[in-house]
Parts: C-alpha cells; structure tokens; sequence
C-alpha cells in the first residue's frame, strides 16, 4: 500500500499529475480542484493516495490533503460508487460541500457530478448521512485552509448556531442545515434574521 507520495510535478493533464521521485515519473489521478490549487510544473507537493489494482490496469489517485482521501474512501465504499466516480464526485464538490450535501439530504447537487445520477446520488446519502456530524463538519469546514479564515468562521458560526436553534425547536438536524444553506446568509446578518427567514422556508 502506497500512503503518500511526494515529488516535484514534472507534468500535469486535466485531471491528473506527473509526479517526479527520484528520477521516476508516477501519474496520480487527482480531483479536478486539486489541479487549480497547484502552482505548476516544477512544484514539490505531497499527495495522499489510494492505490486501486485491477486485472488489467493499476492507478494511484492522490489527494492533497487526509480529509479529501477519508471522503474518497467513504464514497468508494458505497456499493455501485467506484473510485472513478468517487473523484467525480470531489472534483465536483469539495471534502466539505459533500458532507454539507450529504447531511442536509441534497442528493440534486450530488447528482451534478459527472457520471453520477439521482439514484446514485440518493444511495450516498443513505449509506454515508450516519457516519457524518454536522457539528464535525463545521469544524472541518473551519480548519480547511482557507484564505479568509476568520470571515469564514464569522458566517459559518451564524448559520450553526442557527441549525442548533432549529434542532433545539425539534427539526430534523439536516432539514434544518437545509433550510438555512436556503437562506444564504451575508456575513452581516444575524441568528434571528436567519432563523425567521429559515422558518419562512420550513413552512412550506
């Protein structure tokens, strides 16, 4: 088993790197973000892999962070989701926004993926909505990276204390993230606004 494989990028394709270690070239498979995250030919990077072996083929997908490969493998480990399709599926939506997707029952989105219907999409969630928190989510959502951390966290934190008001109320935790998302909150409205446009939404 390969765990991780790190390299200057000697090459790149829409969808996959050539990495250069030690004078070997390997072509890693890689979402389709991962390519607009890199700067380029002659970059070091390390990439997290999964190493699929069949009969008539080998292929390593790599991705740049842990969370991103922990998604792959639970999409992978859907019956009828390979791991073709599990990139897709990443290259569509992001580590993050696939949880969001999957908790709040957004199985239209899913479908978006190349590849990937409404039938797929709605045995995703079922399978994987268990395994999920969305409170985990939030956090990982937090500490992903971003450019903009701290606006970041000022709106995430609006729209999760809003869903921890609606659950409190007794919704269903992802009808509520649901009908939230719904609402789009900009960075400068408040909880109560957000939960009374919410509501307005959940009436209906």
């Amino acid at each position: 088993m390969i765990a991780f494989i790190k390299g200057e990028i000697a090459d790149m394709t829409e969808g996959s790197l050539i990495l250069d270690v030690n004078g070997i070239g390997y072509e890693v498979l890689v979402p389709g973000q991962t390519i607009s995250m890199v700067e380029g030919i002659g970059q070091a990077v390390k990439l997290h892999t999964y190493l699929q072996v069949r009969e008539d083929a080998v292929t390593l997908f790599g991705f740049l962070s842990k969370d991103d490969l922990q998604m792959f493998r639970m999409l992978t480990g859907v019956s009828g989701v390979g791991p073709r399709a599990g990139l897709n599926i990443l290259s569509s939506l992001g580590a993050d926004d696939l949880r969001f997707a999957i908790l709040a029952d957004d199985a239209k989105r899913i479908a978006k993926a190349p590849g990937i219907g409404a039938k797929t999409a709605k045995k995703i969630i079922l399978e994987l909505k268990d395994r999920l928190d969305l409170e985990e989510a939030f956090e990982k959502k937090l500490s992903s990276g971003q450019a903009d951390r701290e606006t970041a966290a000022a709106g995430s934190q609006v729209v999760q204390d809003a869903v921890e008001a609606l659950t409190a109320l007794g919704y269903g935790s992802t009808e509520a993230l649901k009908a939230v998302r719904a609402v789009n909150p900009p960075e400068d409205m408040g909880v109560e606004e957000v939960l009374k446009e919410a509501l307005k939404r959940m009436a209906f």
